[in-house]
């Protein structure tokens, strides 16, 4: 569940790059309600009339509290970036966190997730799985996360790139090419698995 980014926020690059084509948007996309998500498969024979265009004013923990009493799955947090926010998730019983971002298009002045990493590990101590997201492009950047005790690396762009290139096959070019990375700098730094990455292997600047 994203729990952050709920406004369209302070976005100078986005601004910067909008659409010069002055034409109605309605004319081709719907404005109806629940539109957005009808187009999609997962919602077919689904009244989506009813849901909110935006949940930011339901986003509080006592929604999470009612999540978790009315579903049995897993629920990952997708948006904490504070010592203080993990410890608020891992209080209301979440299942994991992810410390995103938005590859920085949600507020282009915030720390970066890797910065953010550290104090969310230390926070959770270990009782639930910790992903992080946004800029992450080498092999290199994954093994640094590994080494701030991430437990899995999300990556979004790079294997879009290869889409937009070469279709599947370039999905798994990509992915192989973090892959191949990831493994050259294990090798460098002499570290056999993805356990023996530590804390050890990097410093701030």
């Amino acid at each position: 569940m994203t729990v952050d980014n709920q406004t369209a926020a302070g976005r100078e690059t986005l601004a910067r790059g909008r659409r010069l084509d002055s034409r109605d948007c309605s004319v081709c996309h719907s404005t109806e309600p629940g539109a957005a998500f009808r187009r999609k498969p997962n919602f077919d024979g689904i009244d989506t009339t009813r849901l909110p265009t935006s949940l930011a004013a339901h986003l509080t923990w006592d929604f999470v509290d009612r999540l978790r009493e009315i579903t049995s799955m897993k629920i990952v947090l997708k948006g904490v970036v504070t010592y203080e926010d993990a410890a608020l998730a891992l209080k209301h019983g979440a299942d994991g966190l992810t410390v995103p971002n938005h590859g920085g298009r949600g507020e282009e002045s915030f720390r970066s997730t890797i910065e953010a990493l550290p104090e969310v590990v230390e926070a959770i101590g270990g009782k639930m799985p910790v992903l992080i997201d946004s800029g992450f492009r080498r092999g290199t950047d994954i093994f640094k996360a590994l080494s701030l005790g991430a437990n899995a690396i999300c990556v979004g762009r790079p294997y879009a790139w290869g889409l937009a290139a070469f279709g599947q096959a370039g999905v798994e070019r990509s992915l192989e090419i973090l892959k191949n990375e990831l493994d050259t700098t294990m090798r460098t730094m002499g570290t056999p698995n993805v356990p023996s990455i530590t804390r050890a292997f990097v410093q701030r600047a």
